[in-house]
């Protein structure tokens, strides 16, 4: 870390008093500046660190959140304490970024910085070209994120490589038993049984679908746009002896052939499809489910609609290029206009801010690792992306719904019983 140490002399203003005025007076927070300056409480239990000035010339050109993550990922800001807690006390700069007066104002004082020390944004950065939401270009932004590496992923994720939200069945459950509690979930909504065929769109590294083989008897199909994903995916599915009744592709949702399917699985698809592939997409799904077949939908959500579309430029940048979340509203919507029966939904928002925080321990506890295998900034993206988002479910600023729909069949009949089992969950 000292290496990014320098001193400066372009602005008379202690920079801790910059930053203190970004990050508000009341915060909680302790900042430790490389001019020597400090602010905050003694005892805060979080420390942020400003190594280097090229952190003000971050702040310069991007205000809020995504300058703030900048000059983290390139170390260029460090944060003593645990990031989750840093980014509670931070709150008002990290979920709903700077004011624009307030933006103003601290481009004025940052202004000198920026001129004397701006750099480009760091190279991780996604910038996905071409038409929104073609297949070459979501093939691009899925490969972005997910096709990193499948080491890190499994040192993230555990044994389970399951990167959806789980159910936990109590507080003190373990990653593994919430994930395969959501898969078995996720079956029950589907009232999968021995012989049907199932479609998984968004599949990952198979989870669901080996699931659904395994404990079901499923025959199933699973999509994905990241290599990466499907050639994992497939070989543990031989690995399991299960190559009679699941496989994986590398392929986009809309080339999946032709066929009808008992169920559809979607988890973690939705949010990359984009608003305006909504009403086709589920139509899509229709066209492929037997009449009083079902689809089960689960996707992050925005609790509200926005007046103006807008997504964390951090995210957007870093993690999710092009991604999209909408208010479940619209969802159910889509699903009904394109001819389901919307019969149950719910919302597991607590149960994600839950599996982030066991993520991000096992980020923790392979940090080391981690490193060596994707570099410093990759880690340090997601280090800073998860302990986000799980502020961000525990604070409602997002959410995930489970939707779950069916296709009637003559004179309006669904299959579904008055209550009980499959009836209401």
């Amino acid at each position: 870390m000292t290496g990014l140490i320098e001193r400066t002399h372009v602005s008379a203003e202690p920079v801790a008093g910059i930053l203190a005025g970004v990050l508000g007076a009341s915060a909680p927070v302790r900042v430790e500046a490389f001019d020597g300056s400090v602010t905050g409480p003694e005892d805060a239990d979080v420390t942020l660190h400003v190594r280097s000035p090229r952190a003000l010339a971050r702040l310069a050109s991007a205000p809020g959140s995504l300058g703030l993550a900048r000059a983290y990922v390139t170390e260029e800001i460090d944060v003593d304490g645990d990031l989750y807690t840093a980014l509670r006390a931070l709150a008002e700069v990290t979920l709903h970024s700077i004011p624009r007066l307030e933006q103003v104002r601290l481009a004025r004082k940052l202004l000198p910085y920026w001129r004397e020390h701006r750099v480009p944004p760091p190279d991780l950065e996604a910038r996905p070209r071409g038409l929104l939401h073609s297949k070459r270009r979501d093939s691009s932004a899925i490969s972005h994120h997910y096709d990193v590496s499948n080491r890190f992923y499994e040192w993230v994720l555990g044994p389970s490589m399951t990167y959806t939200c789980a159910c936990y069945p109590r507080p003190d459950a373990t990653l593994e038993e919430a994930q395969k509690n959501k898969y078995e979930l996720v079956s029950q909504k589907l009232d999968l049984t021995s012989g049907m065929k199932l479609l998984d769109v968004g599949c990952g590294w198979g989870g669901m679908v080996m699931h659904a083989a395994a404990e079901h008897g499923v025959t199933a199909l699973g999509v994905t746009l990241s290599a990466e994903q499907a050639a994992w995916a497939q070989a543990e599915i031989e690995r399991r002896g299960l190559g009679h009744l699941a496989e994986v592709r590398h392929l986009d949702y809309r080339d999946v052939p032709d066929g009808t399917y008992d169920a559809v699985s979607s988890i973690g698809l939705t949010e990359h499809i984009g608003s305006s592939n909504l009403s086709s997409y589920f139509s899509a799904m229709y066209a492929k489910l037997r009449p009083e077949g079902r689809m089960l939908n689960h996707c992050i959500t925005k609790p509200y609609k926005e007046r103006k579309r807008h997504t964390d430029p951090f995210i957007t940048r870093y993690v999710f290029p092009d991604g999209e979340l909408e208010p479940i509203g619209l969802l159910v919507s889509e699903m009904n206009d394109a001819g389901f029966e919307i019969r149950h939904e719910e919302n597991l928002r607590e149960h994600y801010a839950l599996t982030l925080r066991d993520w991000g321990a096992n980020l923790e506890r392979h940090w080391e690792s981690a490193v060596a295998e994707v570099g410093v900034g990759r880690a340090r993206v997601w280090r800073l992306y998860m302990a986000a988002s799980r502020l961000g479910f525990d604070m409602d600023n997002i959410q995930l719904h489970q939707v779950l729909g069916a296709k009637l069949g003559d004179h309006g009949h669904s299959a579904f019983p008055l209550r009980g089992k499959h009836g209401a969950f």
